[in-house]
């Protein structure tokens, strides 16, 4: 199933929550809606879904139009980041329940329900109510109903977000391998940008209503199109420094770095994008190496995150696990330029 959303706009009285979205979505593939509380991103899966009314703009399933059709008419299936599941019914009866609203025979109902369970291990608890359940489980259970109708797409709302960070990490996992067994286009809404760049095919980065970028995940990472992409993806977050291009020297405060390209034949006024692990830092002075004072050091096991100032900014390089730098103490800098972005002060758009 393919899916179109053509200037899609939804608002409510005054405030615009979606401001004319288009993505083209090719059948199989699974996008991942990636932005921060209150971008849109859960509207646009609802009215995809047919449980929100644009306001204007068109979603088209397989080329047809479906905006005037009800959710029951669109063959797909929702996961919500809640669950939804029916507390008096038993594990099997959720799964099967989708499968009796269309009336299927008994024994057809087993049978889809064995085959679902087995997909998604959870065989053991076909008997277990939602209460006897992790958090974990019910996910599984959530995801076994949605999987058991064979919709032609699944859209899934932060299914995950309830879930603690190592069931969050297997779980990624799990639906990654689902998403690639079942062939089945999938629409996935995310805040998490480490979700978004594991699990999908492409990403579509919103902001206030409207798209950043749509691309792959690793475009999306190398090359943002503006600052808000390459502040938003990344963790930590890419560095920024205000400075100035003067001949192929950017400039600002303490630091010249040399550009890997010339940029500019007059002085300009530019900001300096560059990713925590495109910085080495050292305790040892060397030559072209530029200074900085350690603000805090971070031990994350198998890396360090060091916090430094320089240019009266504050930066964040990445270095091994066994760095070790006391707080105020002077280190130096190497910026790889050849993996640096430039971004008008202004417009935020990348140069």
């Amino acid at each position: 199933m393919s899916i179109t959303v053509a200037n899609l706009t939804k608002s409510f009285g005054e405030t615009i929550v979606v401001d004319e979205l288009s993505l083209q979505i090719e059948d199989g593939e699974f996008v991942v809606l990636l932005g921060p509380s209150g971008c849109g991103k859960t509207t646009t899966l609802r009215m995809i879904a047919g449980l929100e009314r644009p306001t204007s703009g068109e979603i088209l399933i397989d080329d047809k139009s479906v905006s005037d059709l009800p959710p029951q008419k669109r063959d797909v299936a929702m996961v919500f980041q809640s669950y939804a599941l029916y507390p008096h019914m038993t594990v099997a009866e959720n799964v099967a329940y989708p499968l009796r609203v269309r009336k299927l025979a008994t024994e057809e109902i087993l049978k889809q329900v064995q085959q679902t369970a087995a997909l998604l291990e959870i065989e053991s608890l076909l008997t277990r109510r939602p209460r006897e359940l992790s958090g974990g489980e019910r996910q599984r259970v959530a995801l076994a109903r949605a999987i058991v109708r064979h919709p032609r797409a699944f859209l899934m709302d932060e299914p995950l977000s309830n879930l603690d960070a190592r069931l969050r990490l297997q779980m990624r996992g799990e639906l990654k391998r689902l998403q690639q067994q079942l062939a089945t286009t999938t629409v996935y809404v995310t805040h998490d940008q480490a979700e978004a760049m594991t699990l999908g095919h492409r990403v579509a980065v919103m902001n206030k209503g409207k798209l950043q970028q749509y691309d792959s995940p690793l475009e999306i990472y190398q090359r943002p199109v503006n600052r808000f992409v390459a502040e938003f993806v990344g963790t930590p977050g890419m560095n920024f420094i205000d400075g100035q291009f003067e001949g192929n020297i950017f400039i600002a405060s303490q630091i010249e770095l040399p550009l890997a390209n010339k940029r500019s034949e007059s002085p300009r006024d530019v900001t300096l994008g560059i990713r925590p692990e495109n910085i080495e830092v050292s305790v040892a002075q060397n030559d072209g190496w530029q200074a900085a004072r350690v603000y805090v050091t971070e031990l994350m096991g198998s890396e360090t995150f060091v916090f430094l100032e320089t240019a009266g900014q504050k930066i964040i390089a990445r270095a091994g696990a066994d760095f070790r730098a006391e707080t105020d103490s002077l280190v130096w800098l190497k910026f790889d330029m050849t993996k640096a972005h430039f971004f008008d002060p202004a417009s935020g758009i990348r140069l």
